[in-house]
């Protein structure tokens, strides 16, 4: 089993965190825009999964926050 190393976790913790309200929200879709700018389509570039960590972190604050418009 792989250990978990507490200061890559604070190395992490500012980019990859579950937002809890409109300004952490307004955070990750900051990252993420600035993500998208530098990562574009590339698939195997450095920072493409953690693109995805922060897509899902956002999704799942919108699903859960963001009213629906009829």
């Amino acid at each position: 089993m792989q250990t978990v190393d507490v200061q890559a976790w604070r190395n992490v913790s500012n980019a990859v965190f579950v937002p809890q309200n409109d300004a952490d929200y307004d955070r990750l879709v900051a990252m993420l825009d600035d993500l998208i700018d530098r990562v574009g389509e590339d698939e195997a570039h450095p920072l493409a999964s953690l693109m995805d960590v922060i897509s899902a972190l956002i999704e799942n604050y919108e699903n859960a926050h963001v009213a629906e418009l009829i």
